[in-house]
């Protein structure tokens, strides 16, 4: 289908021709391939704000200001203008070059109070795009010491406040706190969302905490998953621990020589819990019984027991959880590390485990270290399956990954053969340090259709992260004719930047289905942003 490049023709061969089962949408997205931003308004008059994403619809773009304080909410209007007199093709009135011939300003809201800042790299919008969910926070506090059941090495944050704000008006709906914890909200990495369930990571205490968004706007706990699993577990271990502690002071009192009326004798709460969390305890279990299925000898079955359970004991106890995400409703996929790698932003060559978890039965499902080729295979063959889009995005289902595009996949094998046999273990840990997912962190812009443009991807890509700065202008080339330029994008001043000594980042932002693209070129030192605007004329 669609043979020819004219879009004239095309959509004549879209009403004669139909499509195979369940190709419509890729081959309506082969449209794009005439629908391009090829042109560009250099360094747009726009407010100084810090400019976060557009949402999943494209009915917003969000913003935060300068200060932290403020959320900032725009809708994309189009590029409209008007001439008094002749206007040509080329140049574009001054009117016509502002920010705000683009988008209109919907709503200003104050998110944050006293000493808490917005974190300007965490949103997520929720399933419907009816809310969105924003963070604020406190200043972090790093070599605080733990307290209760909090992890030594992990750093402390005062407060930390969830907002669940409704888009179309900026009515903030419902609140989230959490005192005296750290919760990693750089890039969503420490929150994941799946439908209506809502996954927070608490790294100090380590604590799953589920909640559920309802349609009524408010956050509903669920459960938290922990120092314990199930519901009832703390009853129950309360239960038992009142009835031995009232065992013990009964054996205690017909000991001769023993004198409790004082009270001098009365057995102390034990502020250091022996108990492991219930999340250890699964997890150890399950460690447990699969070296113990192994074997079927008794006497190699102790051996190996000894030799890769109890010798690692030690190791085992002392993970963390670092990150989650969901699979589905019901299955968590759990990354454990060190506490040390865990509060880095480089852990990729770290030792880390990933563990498969049933929310409802409580039960460990799979367990993986980082090195494992079994769990490499699942992410080359199935990677569509550890991205959990929900079933009513649009947009999100059809983002290129090496399980769905056979170029991605041809690049991720030749990065494998480029890694050779020997450094085989890197390169898995390498791979498999992206999992789990960060939730929302890729652009569904048809783009970055690796089956139907070809960029860079050290300069580009559809990931929600900074890049190196360049004065050249970033290709994308057809997939189709390999040989022609489809769109280019440059991202700061149009005659480039003069101090090459300066540091400079560039961020880009895509529209999930017009021709629409800001690039936002950022240097250090407080200097003003340039923006750029890419679009189709």
């Amino acid at each position: 289908m669609f043979r020819s490049i004219n879009v004239v023709s095309r959509i004549f061969d879209r009403q004669i021709h139909t499509p195979s089962p369940g190709t419509s949408v890729h081959c309506a997205r082969r449209f794009y391939e005439n629908l391009v931003p090829s042109f560009t308004i250099y360094d747009v008059e726009c407010p100084d704000h810090s400019f976060r994403k557009f949402t999943d619809d494209g009915q917003y773009l969000i913003s935060f200001s300068r200060n932290h304080q403020d959320l900032i909410v725009y809708r994309p209007t189009w590029l409209s203008f008007s001439c008094k007199e002749e206007c040509t093709s080329q140049d574009l009135p001054p009117k016509a070059r502002r920010f705000e011939s683009f988008f209109t300003q919907l709503y200003c809201v104050t998110l944050a109070s006293c000493n808490e800042l917005i974190c300007k790299d965490f949103f997520l919008s929720v399933e419907g795009n009816q809310f969105g969910l924003f963070a604020t926070s406190t200043a972090q506090i790093h070599d605080a010491p733990a307290t209760g059941e909090a992890v030594q090495g992990v750093p402390f944050i005062e407060k930390i406040t969830f907002h669940l704000l409704r888009l179309e008006d900026g009515v903030v709906m419902d609140e989230k706190v959490f005192r005296n914890d750290f919760i990693n909200l750089a890039h969503n990495m420490g929150v994941c969302l799946y439908d209506d369930l809502l996954a927070i990571v608490s790294l100090r205490y380590q604590t799953i905490h589920v909640l559920q968004i309802r349609d009524s706007g408010s956050l509903v706990d669920v459960r938290a998953i922990g120092s314990f699993c199930r519901e009832d577990d703390e009853l129950f271990l309360n239960s038992n621990s009142q009835y031995m502690t009232t065992s013990d002071r009964s054996r205690l009192h017909h000991l001769p020589g023993n004198n409790i009326e004082n009270g001098s004798n009365h057995d102390q709460p034990n502020q250091d819990n022996p108990f492991l969390s219930g999340i250890k305890q699964r997890l150890l279990s399950f460690i447990f019984r699969g070296i113990w299925n192994e074997e079927t000898d008794q006497t190699t079955r102790i051996q190996c027991l000894k030799k890769k359970f109890y010798f690692h004991f030690q190791d085992y106890v002392d993970l963390i959880i670092w990150k989650v995400q969901f699979l589905d409703r019901h299955h968590l996929l759990i990354k454990f590390g060190s506490v040390d790698a865990g509060v880095s932003r480089n852990a990729d060559h770290h030792t880390a485990f990933f563990v498969v978890y049933n929310m409802e039965t409580t039960e460990v499902i799979a367990f993986y270290q980082n090195s494992a080729d079994e769990l490499y295979f699942l992410f080359e063959q199935f990677c569509d399956h550890f991205h959990a889009t929900t079933r009513n995005s649009l947009y999100m289902n059809f983002i290129s990954s090496h399980s769905n595009n056979i170029y991605a996949l041809e690049q991720l094998r030749s990065m494998k053969n480029k890694a050779g046999s020997s450094p085989q273990v890197q390169f898995v840990k390498k791979m498999l340090a992206s999992l789990p997912f960060s939730c929302q962190s890729q652009s569904p812009s048809p783009y970055f259709d690796q089956s139907l443009f070809r960029y860079d991807e050290k300069l580009i890509s559809a990931a929600d992260r900074h890049r190196q700065s360049t004065d050249h202008p970033i290709k994308f080339i057809s997939r189709r004719q390999p040989q022609t330029l489809k769109f280019k994008l440059k991202p700061g001043p149009e005659a480039g930047t003069i101090d090459s000594r300066t540091k400079r980042i560039s961020s880009f932002l895509f529209h999930p289905f017009l021709p629409l693209a800001l690039s936002i070129q950022h240097t250090l030192f407080m200097q003003p942003s340039v923006m750029n605007i890419h679009f189709r004329r």
